[in-house]
């Protein structure tokens, strides 16, 4: 997905992808009608060579005459596809994984320019401050901002939503088009649909119903012989200050993690054709939860993208995109180290929760996301989860790990005296915090459907790319004298820079690896698993997603360290700590530091903020120590561990997430009435 993240494509390249479209479109036309014209020629009376043909072979050819017409358009499909390829390979390089300056390539003394960090952290500080100071400061003014917004009335019931969120000093007043998008195809429905389909979702495994009923909560599995999940008890629990006053409602809830909706291209073009279907339903019995070899989650997401895609082009899908693969002993994947493409000194403005698969259907290779075992639905159905990724129908909901208070993922939590604390016992002053980047997690990261892709999936790349002892070098970008606008490039062994700034390891194997566990252990490095709280003994804390969002995100937010997070995926709160648009905003510099789905980056981020490695001085032969040219960056990074703190305590709290939580129940109450209009807020 280049960085799998900006998508600030010019125009030039948008008529570009266009008029490829448009190339093939045409070709298709140009092959079918060769394959028309070959079979016709070989119809009897036309010609004389029609007639000398037919005479020697006696009938054959019109006999057989389907067939052949047949084998003329599978030649065109493969010239259609051969055609697509080469664009989706194109694509590649459309896609830049970052942005920022490049630098020159290989070792450079003293070329001058301005780190890019400093202007993308004021930017931040100037944008978010900016979204705070433009809230609605009162009701009228909430109710204008939404008709703006959205073109209708607020929901029925804002005023007592407006109230809670003053009440509990909420920031967040307008920022909600994450959930107005999720919420946007419902409209295209009855409410009596709408009702109908949460009944028949709820009937299939791996989904919960939390009930509102007469001003209380329940939660139901309609599953056989399954108890209800933590997800559905957290969002029951989300409901509790303000169930009184909600209408009778049914929520489905997705016990998993990964988001399940996916529905075609087509019907989401086509409301009407959805609604038929819709209202036959799928049939509980027949539903598995995972695939058990019938399909997969690309082969279902790829139908979700649109027709001029590359993603929709099979053969070019297919040939153009997958990663050289050849089995040798012991080594199941050759390592690929352009499945990315990006430089070491372009820094991600936002994570790739907006990337687009459609366009870059190579980029699936390299995110356990599209190797889920868990089936996904491809019918629009109102199905709540914790995050989706771009393309996904799911409703989203904050995390029950966000909400709840568990040793695994919150911050301050004593599990002895059962209480939170405003500072985790375990954490540490600034000052005795290490250099160093930390990671700990397991194996997870996507599933085996299909099998034999694992050696790509996203936390092995990054875990071979950061444990790297080969000679494969690093270029690292760094001032010389500190503080100057002075810089020099450098060429460092991975194994040098690796030693000196990461410490990262597998805890625990989850699931099957191509080659076997020896292979696993050869190839990555494992260690203990450690409690939450050793984590804040490290300035940097590395993010990455598991099956699905990374649970510790607001506990890390929490603590006194640095989140550097790297994710595909879209969550509730992604309007508030994101809060410009990914085509000029670098605002979540702000709160924590993002990363590409290449994570080369993360080298020359570390030499900024820590100064440059030992090994990177020492190749460019300067008198400066590390510590004198990290102090600068030492107290930039702080602030970013200070802004992600005050996010977490001021817009990251439990009851921003009830807020969050209460809005979207009014929402969703509207699309399930019968009469949508006498739902509307009148002021």
């Amino acid at each position: 997905m280049g960085e799998l993240q900006t998508e600030a494509i010019t125009t030039e390249k948008e008529l570009s992808t266009a008029s490829e479209s448009l190339t093939v479109h045409r070709m298709w036309q140009y092959w079918l009608k060769r394959a028309r014209r070959f079979i016709s020629d070989f119809e009897p009376g036309r010609s004389s060579m029609r007639l000398t043909e037919k005479r020697r072979n006696g009938g054959f050819v019109e006999s057989n005459k389907g067939l052949l017409f047949v084998l003329c358009v599978f030649v065109a499909f493969m010239q259609a596809g051969l055609f697509t390829a080469h664009a989706a390979q194109k694509s590649r390089e459309v896609y830049p994984d970052a942005i920022g300056p490049t630098t020159p390539q290989g070792p450079t003394k003293g070329f001058a320019m301005d780190h890019p960090i400093p202007r993308l952290m004021a930017d931040a500080e100037n944008k978010f401050r900016a979204l705070l100071g433009k809230q609605s400061r009162t009701l009228s003014a909430a109710v204008k901002e939404y008709k703006r917004r959205y073109g209708r009335k607020p929901p029925r019931g804002f005023d007592e939503w407006w109230k809670f969120a003053k009440e509990n000093n909420v920031k967040m007043i307008d920022e909600y088009d994450g959930l107005v998008e999720d919420l946007a195809p419902f409209w295209e429905m009855s409410g009596e649909e709408l009702r109908r389909r949460a009944w028949q979702i709820a009937s299939f495994d791996s989904i919960d119903l939390v009930r509102v009923q007469d001003g209380n909560t329940t939660i139901e599995n309609l599953s056989e012989g399954t108890d209800p999940g933590a997800r559905a008890k957290g969002f029951r629990d989300m409901l509790f200050k303000f169930k009184s006053k909600l209408p009778d409602m049914d929520f489905p809830v997705n016990t998993k993690s990964e988001g399940r909706i996916l529905v075609p291209w087509e019907l989401r073009k086509y409301p009407n054709i959805t609604e038929q279907e819709g209202s036959q339903g799928f049939n509980p019995q027949t539903f598995s939860a995972d695939w058990q070899g019938e399909g997969n989650v690309w082969e279902a997401y790829r139908r979700a993208c649109p027709p001029d895609s590359p993603a929709r082009h099979m053969f070019a899908s297919m040939r153009a995109t997958i990663p050289a693969s050849p089995v040798s002993k012991g080594n199941f994947f050759a390592p690929q180290k352009q499945i990315i493409s990006g430089g070491e000194f372009s820094f991600a403005p936002h994570t790739s929760g907006h990337f687009d698969f459609c366009q870059n259907p190579w980029a699936r290779y390299t995110q356990g996301h599209f190797f889920s075992d868990w089936r996904t639905i491809p019918m629009l159905y109102p199905v709540f989860s914790p995050a989706k990724g771009k393309g996904y129908s799911d409703i989203r909901i904050p995390s029950h790990y966000y909400y709840g208070s568990v040793p695994r993922y919150t911050y301050g939590w004593d599990p002895v005296n059962m209480d939170m604390k405003a500072v985790d016992g375990n954490e540490l002053p600034w000052e005795k915090k290490s250099d160093k980047i930390f990671w700990r997690g397991a194996t997870t990261g996507g599933g085996s459907t299909p099998a034999g892709f694992t050696h790509q999936y996203h936390r092995h790349r990054f875990l071979r790319m950061a444990t790297d002892t080969s000679d494969t070098n690093r270029t690292i970008t760094f001032a010389d004298p500190p503080s100057s606008t002075n810089f020099v490039s450098e060429k460092v062994p991975a194994r040098a820079v690796n030693q000196e700034i990461m410490d990262v390891a597998f805890v625990k194997a989850v699931g099957y690896y191509p080659a076997g566990d020896a292979a696993l252990t050869r190839d990555h490095r494992f260690d203990d698993a450690v409690s939450l709280g050793k984590h804040w003994a490290y300035k940097y804390l590395l993010d990455l997603d598991g099956m699905s969002y990374s649970g510790r995100f607001m506990g890390f937010l929490a603590s006194d360290s640095v989140p550097m997070k790297a994710t595909i995926y879209q969550e509730y709160f992604s309007d508030w700590i994101q809060p410009c648009n990914a085509a000029d905003g670098v605002a979540i510099r702000l709160h924590y530091i993002p990363l590409s789905a290449s994570y080369k980056e993360i080298y020359n981020i570390h030499a900024y903020f820590s100064g440059a490695p030992a090994a990177a001085l020492e190749a460019s032969g300067s008198s400066s120590s590390r510590h004198a040219g990290s102090a600068e960056g030492d107290r930039r990074l702080r602030r970013i561990a200070r802004a992600g703190k005050q996010w977490k305590q001021t817009i990251g709290r439990t009851v921003d997430m009830e807020a969050y939580v209460y809005r979207m129940c009014l929402e969703y109450a509207r699309l399930w009435a019968d009469d949508r209009a006498a739902m509307d807020f009148v002021f």
